[in-house]
């Protein structure tokens, strides 16, 4: 087991720069390249009341779907497509309502994400899928795992402060980011130190994408996420957070993980809100390595 777990994280570092590029620079997690993506189609999913842009990269395999950020889009996995493909798995990710290329639709003031997330299921054919949620995508992917556990094999939930509402939470997430932190940069309140001064070109491009990515909707949610609704869940679950994340601190997350019965927590070295972008070798390892048990 110890022995095909090295095997994996060699495996995903190879897809990227190399083992020899990480041995002589010890900085190279951060400045990785995006792979060549595979190939996948993609367009608009007519779900009846919205049009979601989505790409698919197909195949027999079991299926991940990424849920981007409030931040992000679809656009925010080039080097999550090509590494879970070539894994064997069926890889998806769409782009919410006002996200880059998906429309409002015409229910904006009273639609659920989770239930657009299900209708594109539908729309696909895909009866069970493990999601992987970064930041708010986690929310959604929660509101699933209360609502439609029989849908999802597993549930990533990355960065992701997950719209707990129970008071001491709220209260301590609330003082770590006082009113001067909503007046940063947003990369600077979502992508690591480490990452911004080593790679000045994928930071350029974080930018760009995010400022394609446009507005995003409402998060309207079906639950409510109290300590005992998520001790109720019996959905495989994996936390994972930066240790340089200012939105959710390793700190935080280990006081919430035991609030989810069987649970497995992960920590990504210099890594800020943004994990799969800022240090993807190690995010893919960490996701592949706990869906693969699942």
């Amino acid at each position: 087991m110890l022995l095909k777990f090295f095997r994996l994280i060699a495996a995903c570092w190879a897809l990227f720069a190399g083992p020899a590029a990480f041995a002589a620079d010890p900085d190279a997690a951060l400045k990785v390249p995006f792979p060549a993506p595979v190939a996948m189609s993609e367009g608009l999913a007519d779900l009846g009341n919205v049009k979601l842009w989505y790409w698919d990269t197909g195949g027999p395999g079991e299926v991940v779907v990424f849920l981007h950020a409030g931040s992000g889009s679809s656009e925010f996995y080039p080097y999550q497509q090509p590494v879970f493909a070539k894994a064997g798995y069926r890889v998806i990710s769409y782009s919410r309502r006002s996200q880059y290329k998906s429309e409002a639709g015409n229910d904006s003031d009273t639609f659920f994400a989770a239930d657009d997330l299900l209708h594109l299921m539908d729309f696909l054919k895909i009866d069970k899928f493990h999601a992987v949620g970064n930041a708010l995508g986690g929310y959604f992917g929660l509101d699933v795992a209360i609502s439609h556990p029989e849908r999802l094999r597993s549930l990533v939930l990355a960065s992701s402060m997950m719209g707990i509402v129970e008071p001491d939470y709220t209260k301590a997430m609330a003082a770590l980011r006082p009113k001067t932190f909503e007046e940063l940069p947003l990369d600077v309140q979502e992508i690591g130190p480490s990452y911004r001064a080593a790679n000045p070109a994928g930071l350029t491009e974080w930018n760009a994408r995010h400022e394609r990515a446009t507005k995003r909707a409402p998060a309207r949610l079906h639950n409510k996420f109290t300590w005992e609704a998520l001790g109720k869940i019996k959905t495989p679950i994996l936390l994972m957070t930066g240790d340089a994340d200012l939105w959710l601190p390793p700190y935080m997350l280990r006081q919430v993980a035991p609030k989810f019965p069987g649970s497995q927590l992960v920590v990504v070295r210099e890594a800020g809100h943004n994990i799969q972008w800022e240090q993807p070798a190690a995010f893919n390892e960490a996701v592949l390595t706990f869906i693969r048990g699942k």
